[in-house]
């Protein structure tokens, strides 16, 4: 049986993830894709799609970013708006609920980032409306799952995964245009419009709820945009 991504499954995945008696983990540290791929480039103005409980644009901002942190969880955004408070860089985050399938930003951001974010269209869709929010010379980096499909067990869940899960329920799977692969991904990005400055695949294993061992396939992407 297969699950939707729309607003109410999120709120109701963070709060569950609050929850000390939940099976869900919430984000508690960066993205390691995230620290190693950008640690080169200049700060400037970013966009952190699908933020979470805050942890990339946190670290983002903590090294210079301006940062525009949005995600669709009212909950998500009351835990990332505290971290970001505890961590001494509130004021260079804005938060924003917003629903990255509609809302419309009102220019170009340096560096556009998502990691594990899953909206309520097919991911390759999302990925293609963010990227056209890189101002030119900026950056895109894509970090997502590469699903197992035969059980939500191997699925590596949700955002900010060093421990996270979707919380899918016993016998659910994310819909089947929520997974791409690599070359998906890549494929996408026109040559004419972007250079490609990685496209690898990892495999990890991250300790889940309960102590599990949890199998992590990920694809990550970072291309510029021509200027």
């Amino acid at each position: 049986m297969t699950h939707s991504f729309e607003k109410d499954y999120w709120e109701r995945h963070w709060e569950q993830a609050h929850d000390p008696a939940s099976d869900v983990s919430g984000q508690s540290s960066p993205n390691p894709h995230l620290e190693r791929e950008i640690a080169g480039l200049e700060p400037g103005t970013a966009l952190d799609a699908g933020c979470g409980t805050g942890a990339d644009a946190i670290w983002l901002a903590d090294h210079g970013w301006r940062v525009t942190a949005a995600d669709i969880s009212a909950a998500a955004l009351e835990a990332a708006t505290e971290r970001a408070t505890e961590a001494s860089v509130a004021e260079r985050v804005t938060w924003l609920e917003a629903d990255l399938t509609t809302w419309l930003p009102a220019g170009r951001f340096d560096l556009v980032t998502t990691s594990y974010a899953h909206p309520a269209i097919p991911q390759l869709a999302f990925y293609e409306r963010i990227a056209d929010w890189v101002a030119p010379g900026g950056t895109l980096l894509i970090v997502g799952h590469l699903h197992e499909p035969a059980s939500a067990d191997h699925e590596g869940g949700h955002k900010h995964g060093h421990g996270h899960e979707h919380g899918h329920g016993p016998g659910q799977r994310p819909p089947a245009e929520a997974t791409v692969t690599l070359a998906d991904i890549t494929g996408r990005l026109d040559p004419a419009t972007w250079r490609i400055e990685s496209a690898e695949e990892h495999t990890r294993t991250v300790t889940g709820p309960e102590g599990r061992s949890l199998l992590m396939r990920d694809a990550i992407v970072r291309a510029t945009r021509h200027a």
